[in-house]
């Protein structure tokens, strides 16, 4: 989705190819274009010199250098630089604790053999980076002094979809954070439509014994 956000955020034509968990992402052409068989894949350019690009950090920084008109990104030589950067990889460390609480609670089917630690141990670490977001956000609307960037698409992402797995009520000015976030228009038609299936059908996802 936060890749999906961007590229609305930007406005650049764009086409979705979706594609089902499972056997599709296991496909040999698959493979060659995305080698871990995962979602987001961004393909770019022409036929004969196509790009391939399956990271989300990486395609948020290749979409900003070719396509944002100027708001988006941070270049070298920028004042809010290396916070752009700090920030955009900030993200892939929420999306580790994100990822591994959707392996324990979502992609392991059988209660059983769901792991209460583990879950309660990332939910502690999603918690502390959503606490450095808090202390971040403290008197400004959006990550960078220079207002709204990539960033808080990656960030964002990550902050929507950790009220999952954590209560964004213990961090008001993250939570305040959130709800300018979805309303904006681009996020709102990144958003899985009417009909799509999506992994989180439950309003949220409670540590085993932690209460719900």
């Amino acid at each position: 989705m936060r890749s999906l956000w961007l590229l609305q955020e930007i406005g650049v034509p764009f086409e979705v190819v979706e594609y089902p968990f499972g056997v599709a992402l296991r496909d040999p052409a698959y493979l060659a274009r995305s080698p871990l068989g995962r979602v987001p894949l961004l393909e770019d350019g022409p036929q004969d010199a196509r790009i391939h690009l399956f990271e989300s950090g990486a395609i948020c920084e290749y979409l900003c250098e070719q396509y944002d008109p100027g708001m988006l990104w941070r270049w070298p030589g920028h004042v809010d630089r290396p916070a752009w950067l700090q920030w955009l990889h900030f993200a892939e460390t929420m999306g580790q604790h994100l990822a591994a609480l959707t392996q324990a609670h979502i992609a392991i089917r059988d209660p059983a053999d769901r792991p209460p630690m583990v879950m309660k141990l990332e939910a502690r670490r999603l918690e502390k980076t959503l606490g450095v977001l808090e202390d971040a956000l403290a008197g400004r609307d959006y990550l960078l002094p220079g207002g709204f960037s990539a960033v808080d698409t990656g960030i964002g992402w990550s902050v929507h979809v950790a009220q999952w797995f954590t209560r964004l009520d213990a961090f008001p000015t993250v939570a305040a954070y959130h709800t300018r976030l979805r309303g904006r228009a681009a996020f709102r038609a990144a958003l899985p439509g009417p009909g799509v299936e999506t992994y989180l059908t439950k309003p949220f996802y409670a540590v085993p014994g932690a209460g719900s």
